[in-house]
C-alpha cells in the first residue's frame, strides 16, 4: 500500500512538471509530445515517473528540444542531477556540446579558407581579363610604336606630326576610363589653386595663366593639377 502511494505521488509530481513545460510549448497531450519529440510513449511515461537516469541520451535530447529546454534543465526538472547516472548524462551532454562547437568552428574555418581561395582565384581572373582588355585597346600602338621609334632613330628629320596618330589608342584608353584633361597645353585660363599648380612666378586666383602641363580628372575626381605659369 505504501509502495503504491509512493509511486502515485512521484508520478503526479513529475506529470505536473511535464504538463507545465508542454503548455509553454503548446503541446496538448503526452501522445503529441511523443510524436513531436519522435520518441515512444513509454519513454514519455518514464519521464513522467522520474526515471530519467535509466533513459538513453538520445531520447532525452529529443525530449529536451521538444520542450524547449536544455538537457541539463531537463535533468534538473525531473530530479536526475542528484543521481550519479544523471550527472554522467549531464557530463556527456556538455562534452557533446563542446564537440559540436569545435566541429562548427572547424567547419567555419574551412569555409573561410575556401572563400579566400575562391576570391583569390576570381581576383586573378579579373586581373587577367583587365590586362587582356588593355592589351586589346593598345594593340595598334604596341605593334606600330616600336617601328616608328626605330624609324625616328634612323631619320631624326621625320615630322613629329606623323607620330601623333599612333598615340590615339592611348587617348581611347583614357576616354574609356573617363579620364579627361583639365585644359589643353598652351591655353590661357583663369588661375584656380584647386586645379592649377604654379611652376614659376606669382599670381592671384582669377588672373590669367598659361597651361604648361595639363592635369587630369577621372569623372569628378582630381587626379593631377595642371602646371601653369603667369600668362
Amino acid at each position: 500500500m505504501n509502495r503504491s502511494h509512493s509511486a502515485t505521488y512521484t508520478h503526479s509530481n513529475y506529470t505536473a512538471s511535464l504538463q507545465h513545460l508542454m503548455k509553454q510549448m503548446g503541446i496538448s497531450s503526452f501522445r503529441a509530445l511523443s510524436r513531436q519529440a519522435d520518441v515512444s510513449d513509454w519513454q514519455v511515461k518514464q519521464l513522467r515517473q522520474g526515471q530519467v537516469a535509466r533513459m538513453r541520451l538520445e531520447p532525452l535530447l529529443k525530449l529536451s528540444q521538444a520542450l524547449g529546454i536544455t538537457l541539463v534543465e531537463l535533468l534538473e526538472t525531473f530530479g536526475a542531477l542528484e543521481d550519479a547516472k544523471g550527472a554522467e548524462i549531464a557530463s556527456r551532454q556538455q562534452n557533446w556540446q563542446a564537440k559540436q562547437a569545435a566541429d562548427k568552428i572547424a567547419a567555419l574555418q574551412q569555409e573561410y579558407q575556401r572563400l579566400q581561395a575562391q576570391l583569390a582565384e576570381q581576383e586573378a581572373s579579373l586581373q587577367q581579363k583587365f590586362q587582356q582588355d588593355i592589351l586589346q585597346t593598345l594593340e595598334s600602338w604596341l605593334l606600330q610604336w616600336p617601328t616608328a621609334a626605330y624609324a625616328v632613330q634612323q631619320n631624326p628629320q621625320i615630322p613629329a606630326s606623323r607620330l601623333l596618330p599612333l598615340l590615339r589608342p592611348m587617348e581611347n584608353l583614357l576616354a574609356s576610363w573617363e579620364v579627361s584633361a583639365i585644359a589643353p597645353v598652351g591655353s590661357e585660363v583663369p588661375y584656380d589653386p584647386q586645379r592649377h599648380q604654379l611652376i614659376e612666378g606669382d599670381t592671384q586666383p582669377g588672373e590669367p595663366v598659361k597651361v604648361r602641363y595639363t592635369g587630369y580628372y577621372q569623372r569628378e575626381k582630381l587626379l593631377y593639377r595642371a602646371k601653369v605659369s603667369p600668362a
